[in-house]
Parts: C-alpha cells; structure tokens; sequence
C-alpha cells in the first residue's frame, strides 16, 4: 500500500504491462463518473500571482545519481514529462549528455540508481524490466537479461566483465551471475526460504554479502556472506524481528558495514567477513538513511533522519566520532564520497529547494549545486517553510506533523496524511503544499503512529492496528487544526495517496463528529482482504509484515477496512487511480466506488490507464491537481 521498506524492483513497467494484459482480473478502462453534481471551477477564484498548474508541473526532478569509480563524471536520471532517461554530467563544467532514449517514467521512489563497471567503462541501468548497458563512450543501450523475463538490480564483479542480477523464480527473489554479454547465468542463491537482495561483491571477487528477507519472519532482514566459488553461505547478522540491510564492503575488504534496526534507531553496524567483530559503530539516536564508505575505509560520509530534516555527516569507522558536514532544513541523500576522497557528492532539497545535485569539499566544506532544476518562475515566488508541530491524537500519543502557514489565510486547511505507512513526510520538496499555501490554505502533513523517524515503538505502533489509531492521529489533525482562529470550523479538507488516500478513506467513514468536509483519495484502498490478493507479491508480503496473512487475522483485516463503514460517509470524495498501478490495485477505488453508488454517496472518480502508482506524466498530473484544486476550492471555500 506504500513506498516503505519494499525492493526497489525497477521493472515496475514489465508488471504493469503483465496485470494489464495478461493477468485474469476485472477489466477497467480509463473513464469519469460521478453521483450528485459535480464540484465546478470557480470564476471568482484566480492562481495565486506568480503561480499555475501548469508551472508546478514543470518541473523535471534530478535524482538516483551515481559518481564515476575516476571522479570525473556523474550519471543521474532526469524525470521529464513522459521519460526517466539516463545522463552522464562531466564535472569539468561541461554540458549533460543523454544517454538513454526510451526508458519509461518511473516513481522516483521505486526506481534504482544506475551502476558503474569498476573500470568505469560501463554503465548499467534497468529499461522495460530488463538489465541494459553503455558504454560510457556512447551507444545504443543493450540488454543483457534476454535469459529470463525480467531482471534488476545489476551489481558488477570488480573485474568489470561479470554482472550479477536479481530475477523472481518460483516467486523467489534470486541472484544470477551472468556478464557484460549477457552471457547464460549461473544460479548463486537457490534456496526458498526468502528473497535475496542487493548482492555486493567483496574486492578480490571471492564473495558476495547479500540481504535475505525470510519468509518466515517478515519483520526480519538478515545479512548473508556467500563464496561465489563453493557456493558456501553464513549467516553474518540475522536476529528475530530486526532489520538488517544496505551491506557494504569496506575497500580493502576488512569490514562489511550494514544498518540494522536492533535498537530503537536505525544505526551502522560493522562485522568482518568471518563474523567476527560484530560492533554498533554509531549511536545517537537518529535513523541511519544512506552512507558511503570513503576510499581509504577510515571514514563513512552518512546521512541521518532528525526530525523530518537528513544531516550529511561524517562517521570515523575507528571510533564511531562523527561530525556533521552540512545539516539544517532540508533532505541530503545518496552520499558518494570521490576516489581521491577530497570531495562526496550527494543529492539536496527541501520544503523551498527541489532536488538537485551538490559537491562538498571535504576538507573546506565548499558547496558547489552541480545541477539546475528549479524554473525562473518558481524562484521569484515565496515559498513557504513549514513548522515542526505535535499534538496531541486520543489516546495522548504525540503526533509529529510539518505546517504550512499562508501568509493570508482563506479560512480553510487540507491535510495531508503521507502514503506509506512506513514513510515520513519531511522537509522535502512539495510543490502543491506551496500551491495550496499560496492560495490562503492552511497545509499539514501529520507524521501519524506507523511513521518512520521517531523510533521503533512509534513506527510499530500501528501493526496490527490499520485503520483504527492512525485513523484517529489523522482526525486529531483536523481537531488541531480547530483551534486556529483562522481556520473555519467546516472547513477543513483531507487528501492524501496510496496509504494517505486509505487514511482519508477511513476518517470520511468512521468519524461520527464529520470533522472533514470533503476528502480526495489518490490510489487508495477501502478492503484490505481483497487488495492483498489483487496486489503482486511483494505489496502482499509488505501487508503481512504489518497484519500477518489475512486467513491467521481475518478480524485485523476487517476491522481495517473502511468499506464495512461506507454507509457512514456523509461527505463528498474525489477518487483518482491509475490503472497501471501494481501495487494498490486500481480494482480497490472501483470496488469503493460500486459501494459509494450503492448508498446513493456523493461523489466523483477519474481513472488514467497509462498510469501506475502515483501520478507520473505531466499531463496526467496536470489534470490531476485542477480536478484537486476544483473540488477543495467547491467545497472548502465560501461561494
């Protein structure tokens, strides 16, 4: 139901195209509906100066990049207005370079990042669920995973000719050793008992350190040491209920680092390759995000979750010291520290920033932004930072939330509950908070119980549980919101995707106060039991970690889904759904639609068939946020 915790597969398009072709469900098509009249556009109701839909749709996210083994150059994928293509940017200042023409849009979120050959010859990146390579030269992207339906997660051998890849057997995540070639593969992990991730060959090529994610135990994520040449596995960090992953192989092959969720945070571990040594290398609290080992192993440049805001740091791998290099209100991620060690390059944005490229000079902590994204436009615009807020939900659990303030209040406020549920929304770039902020609107994005960031309690807090605490963290939003003199009491929206779109959902159907006057849901589920067995694999397994399987915990099930409630929906909804999307199945917005009709439910419903999870081309999206901005303008503002 959400981004959290899953293998990013990057072949999203190849399941999309096997549910829409070849999988026996309903079949749908992309159509409008509606019961009761419509919400109207209003013509007393302007953008605000300076803004449109069609600026905040403009804009092309830089992202997933990659630094060259020499230093020199970078590769990144640019989500522009129907592509994710690859591009190589030279860090001498020269232009970027294309390098990929045809590789579909995918969420950022759910996409990998392109890999380097250690040579740095090659570069190899994932188009139409397939492995494909180029030369770093120049050429035609390649396909070398012709030997299976699909495949992911290229990682090449330190000689640059071997490639291991990650296909799905017998419903079992396995890693293949193939070649630059795509030569026939040898199988390196067989076994069912779960699925093999993120395979990290050692530097002599002896080895590789994977994640194994253990069917019998959803809320564990081990690491395993296989010799490539015998076959032989051990087991290096593997505990009940606690998450290890992100395996890396310090350069000179004495330490394996990994993080692992064995306390309340997310914290670097270290262990050597034959299991001794085993140490927590840091402490402070705060969930461990991405790090990168730098090239002489005597330092990790890390990113670190405080309170919505990622710090770049710098962890010494001796004694576990670290020292931050820059921090503040924003997201750094995906530190890739250079060959000489002298400068990392890592990813930024933040509430006022959209994401871009940056280099820090280790040494004199020099910023320089390597890549451009934000348009002219937007810059001239006043952005809006939002509050670091809590309150209180019914039960005295405190609910982090950001808030956006307007500067002239229109007496009306949305909520924003994130999709996940193991997510957490930030200080990142989110360009219809800063619509909505600009046309009066109060904004806020709670951080409800199963929100990641705030610890383990806190993040666990709604297994179990779906539907009914969040569900109240999510109404004590708008109760929080009640108290601003600004803000009419009737006057308050919700509208959220995935998880969000679950959330708005169930406080339109199990709220007897209506503390909502209307609510959007984007991709979101009503029946819990029926997504489970519509959804693919690995959206199946995601549930489980949280409710166990639906025939051990039918009643866990219904009680967490809404449509049991829907005659109780008073309020009118809008509901958006690609169908595309293979991971909440677009037949959950039409069964809860079908039971909105067969209780005479005010409502209007708009599915997009070249569309999965998550709204991806611009001209989708521009559709999708008028019809958003039509319907809270209708119903939230005075007319």
């Amino acid at each position: 139901m959400g981004k959290g915790n899953l293998l990013k597969t990057g072949n999203w398009l190849y399941l999309a195209w096997k549910r829409k072709y070849m999988d026996n469900r309903v079949k749908l098509t992309e159509k409008y509906e509606r019961n009761g009249w419509p919400s109207i556009k209003r013509p007393d109701l302007k953008a605000p100066e300076g803004w449109s839909i069609s600026l905040i749709t403009s804009l092309e996210r830089i992202r997933s990049h990659a630094l060259s083994p020499s230093g020199d150059i970078v590769a990144y994928i640019k989500d522009g207005e129907s592509l994710s293509d690859v591009y190589l940017l030279p860090l001498n200042g020269n232009w970027p370079v294309r390098i990929s023409t045809d590789r579909p849009l995918a969420p950022y979120w759910d996409d990998e990042i392109p890999v380097w050959s250690p040579d740095g010859n090659w570069i190899a990146f994932g188009i139409h669920g397939h492995v494909h390579l180029v030369p770093r030269e120049g050429g035609l992207p390649k396909k070398v995973t012709d030997f299976t339906t699909s495949a992911s997660s290229p990682r090449f051998m330190p000689d640059s000719q071997g490639l291991i890849v990650t296909v799905e057997r017998n419903e079992t995540d396995q890693l293949l050793l193939t070649d630059i070639k795509g030569s026939w593969p040898r199988a390196l992990t067989t076994d069912t008992i779960g699925d093999h991730w993120d395979a990290r060959p050692s530097p002599d090529g002896k080895f590789i350190v994977y994640t194994l994610r253990r069917f019998d135990d959803l809320h564990r994520l081990d690491v395993i040491l296989l010799e490539i040449e015998t076959g032989k596995s051990i087991t290096l960090y593997g505990k009940p209920s606690v998450r290890a992953f992100l395996p890396k192989w310090s350069p000179d092959g004495e330490w394996i680092s990994f993080i692992a969720q064995e306390t309340e945070h997310e914290e670097l571990y270290l262990i050597r390759p034959d299991g001794e040594g085993l140490h927590q290398l840091t402490n402070a609290g705060e969930d461990v995000a991405s790090y990168d080992w730098a090239p002489d192993g005597t330092q990790l440049a890390v990113t670190v979750n405080r309170d919505g805001a990622h710090a770049l740091i710098v962890v010494e791998t001796e004694t576990g010291i670290s020292v931050d290099l820059r921090s503040g209100p924003g997201i750094h991620s995906n530190p890739n520290w250079s060959k000489d060690g002298s400068f990392i390059t890592f990813e930024y944005e933040s509430s006022v920033l959209p994401p871009d490229l940056y280099r820090i000079d280790v040494a004199g902590r020099q910023v320089t932004q390597l890549t451009f994204s934000n348009l002219l436009a937007m810059q001239k615009n006043k952005l809006v930072a939002p509050e670091s807020v809590r309150y209180k939900s019914y039960d005295g659990l405190e609910i982090p939330a950001f808030l956006f303030r307007p500067e002239k209040p229109n007496g009306a406020a949305i909520v924003y509950p994130h999709g996940g549920p193991n997510a957490q929304y930030g200080y990142e770039w989110d360009e219809m908070a800063q619509y909505f902020t600009a046309k009066g609107y109060y904004y806020l994005a709670p951080n409800y119980r199963g929100s990641t960031g705030y610890g383990k309690t806190f993040e666990r807090a709604n297994h179990n549980n779906w539907g009914i605490g969040d569900t109240q963290d999510c109404l004590y939003a708008a109760k929080f919101l009640r108290s601003f003199k600004e803000i009419r009491q009737d006057a308050i929206g919700i509208g959220g995707g995935s998880y969000g779109g679950y959330m708005t959902i169930n406080c339109l159907s199990r709220d007897p106060e209506y503390l909502y006057a209307c609510g959007v849901s984007k991709y979101g589920d009503s029946n819990i039991v029926s997504s489970w067995a519509q959804c693919e694999k690995r959206l199946r397994l995601y549930t489980e970690i949280y409710l166990g399987h639906p025939s051990a915990n039918t009643a866990v099930y219904q009680k967490g889904s809404p449509i049991a409630d829907v005659q109780n929906v008073q309020k009118p909804m809008l509901i958006l759904h690609g169908l595309l999307d293979t991971i909440v199945p677009p037949e959950a917005s039409e069964e809860w639609v079908e039971a909105l009709k067969r209780h005479d439910k005010v409502f209007e419903y708009k599915t997009y068939d070249d569309e999965p999870h998550g709204f991806l081309r611009r001209e989708n999206l521009a559709d999708v946020y008028e019809r958003i901005e039509t319907f809270f303008d209708w119903y939230l503002l005075p007319r």
